[in-house]
């Protein structure tokens, strides 16, 4: 736990937070993107944070070394200009050769984008050598990686928030999910580790004083793990939780970096939160128990999937009721098409139905995503065993609509954790059988019968009406419409982008918000 106050640690953060984006304002003229620019910050931060850990007499690692002494942070250090500039590319070169461990994951396809000698210097020599990355507390600076990780997310332009889930989102999965000490914690699509790291705190905050000390190394040893496909991304989130105090510098890598899809799990875990990435179909060839494939390029062999799909969210549902283990629990960030789509769509939702317990759905408004024309929901599901006479695991599923006049921005009116105060009151986390149907009539009780009822099982259920399109003074803003008009259009253009992908088409590069309304 980090020493400094809490308000202390606040205005500390910010501080840090303000002087790192500072440098990243100097190294954008130099031609780096934010993103570009935190991956150079994270190879440059584990160095010293292996310095530190090595020559720290109360280290654990003291006594061996985590990064070789002629590519560790000293031998940076004591060089300038472009002397400098050509150790740090044979530094990078020479850690990317250490796989499965947190230094290969950190350095895996490294390269040095900062091309001006004076620049790299004053990062090393300014910006990292004058802070103790390790001995100040996790708290500060993780939550200052993450500020800057946040702030690449705004970067459109270089796709960054596809990986980012907004942190009030996140946090109140947490809190409702409720992680414990005996817990094993995933997410097979883990970005930046934001859930993971949500997760950690949650079980510092509740559970410290009761962990015994075997589970306190757990959580930092492999009782809470990732994936992640993209190199790059990976580097992030492994630098990420190592800042927030998870894992160890010279340990085995807590984020595994390839495709969730291509095999089944290895191991199961009890607690799985997820926001696998939304977007078109994979080109693919999927083999399920069906015994039909369907194209291209890729394939995935799982025979415990038991149906046939390139329709990548719902494969990774799939691989999620694969990933939980027997009572486990899950809380999984899904696209609204995983809710309505036919054929094999409508065989997943009813296993999901029948062999687990599916009890809630949050669906969720749009604008909260970096990622344009996203509209959501969250499913909330346990892993039952079977019941006699195959009757189903899911009795009822309560449906939380936050999407009916909710109206969010990134920018001017942001999603808060406040505002999903409701929900998780309504969620009942210690009691799930003391629920109720809110008095504003947005948390409402499906039976299992009524859904199995409906046409393809379509759990995307509608029943509000928005007020502002009845009262005049509740008129929304008009940036506000302009932004949904966005949405829709983003939103209907990826799934024809799905369709001429699926028929072999051509298609276009995803648009910004600025670039569909200009097309349009």
């Amino acid at each position: 736990m980090s020493t400094v106050a809490p308000a202390s640690a606040a205005a500390q953060t910010n501080s840090l937070v303000a002087k790192l984006w500072n440098y990243c304002n100097v190294l954008r003229d130099n031609g780096l993107s934010t993103i570009e620019y935190v991956e150079q910050l994270s190879y440059l931060l584990f160095l010293k944070m292996a310095d530190e850990l090595t020559t720290d007499p109360f280290a654990r690692e003291a006594a061996d070394p985590i990064v070789p002494s002629d590519l560790g942070w000293q031998s940076l250090a004591s060089k300038r200009g472009e002397e400098l500039e050509a150790h740090y590319r044979k530094v990078l070169t020479k850690l990317g050769k250490h796989p499965n461990t947190t230094l290969g994951t950190v350095f895996a396809k490294a390269q040095n984008r900062i091309t001006e000698p004076a620049l790299l210097e004053k990062l090393v020599v300014e910006l990292i050598g004058k802070t103790d990355w390790v001995l100040e507390g996790t708290d500060l600076k993780g939550d200052a990686y993450e500020g800057l990780l946040a702030k690449g997310a705004e970067d459109t332009k270089t796709g960054a928030g596809q990986y980012f889930t907004p942190r009030s989102l996140i946090d109140a999965m947490v809190k409702v999910m409720r992680p414990r000490p005996d817990d094993t914690i995933t997410d097979p699509a883990c970005g930046t580790a934001g859930f993971l790291i949500a997760a950690h705190s949650y079980l510092r905050e509740h559970h410290l004083k009761a962990l015994s000390r075997e589970q306190r190394l757990a959580l930092g040893q492999g009782s809470i793990w990732g994936n992640e496909l993209v190199p790059g991304t990976a580097r992030l989130a492994a630098m990420n939780m190592l800042l927030h105090g998870i894992g160890e510098a010279g340990g085995d890598s807590l984020i595994t970096t390839g495709d969730a899809l291509a095999d089944a799990p290895s191991r199961r875990a009890s607690l799985v939160l997820a926001n696998p990435p939304f977007g078109k179909k994979s080109a693919i060839t999927v083999v399920g128990t069906d015994g039909k494939t369907d194209r291209e390029d890729i394939t995935y062999d799982r025979s415990d999937f038991r149906a046939t799909t390139t329709n990548k969210q719902l494969n990774f549902l799939q691989h999620i009721m694969s990933l939980l283990e027997m009572d486990g629990r899950a809380a999984v960030v899904v696209p609204d098409n995983v809710l309505y789509e036919g054929g094999p769509g409508e065989k997943i939702r009813r296993r999901l139905l029948q062999e687990f317990d599916l009890h809630t759905i949050l669906r969720l408004p749009t604008g909260i995503f970096y990622a344009g024309g996203v509209k959501a929901n969250v499913l909330f599901f346990d892993k039952k065993p079977p019941r006699a006479d195959d009757v189903p695991n899911t009795s009822e599923v309560w449906v939380y609509d936050f999407r009916t006049g909710m109206h969010f921005t990134l920018k001017q009116h942001p999603l808060r954790l406040a505002d999903l105060a409701e929900f998780i009151e309504a969620y009942q986390p210690d009691d799930r059988s003391a629920r109720k149907e809110t008095e504003d009539g947005r948390f409402k009780r499906f039976t299992y019968k009524e859904l199995i009822d409906r046409e393809k099982i379509n759990l995307d259920i509608t029943w509000l009406k928005d007020p502002a399109l009845d009262d005049a003074e509740s008129m929304l803003a008009p940036e506000i419409i302009a932004q949904e008009i966005v949405e829709d259009l983003q939103a209907a253009l990826a799934e024809f982008e799905a369709i001429a992908e699926a028929l072999g088409g051509e298609v276009k590069p995803d648009l910004t918000a600025e670039e569909v309304i200009a097309e349009a």
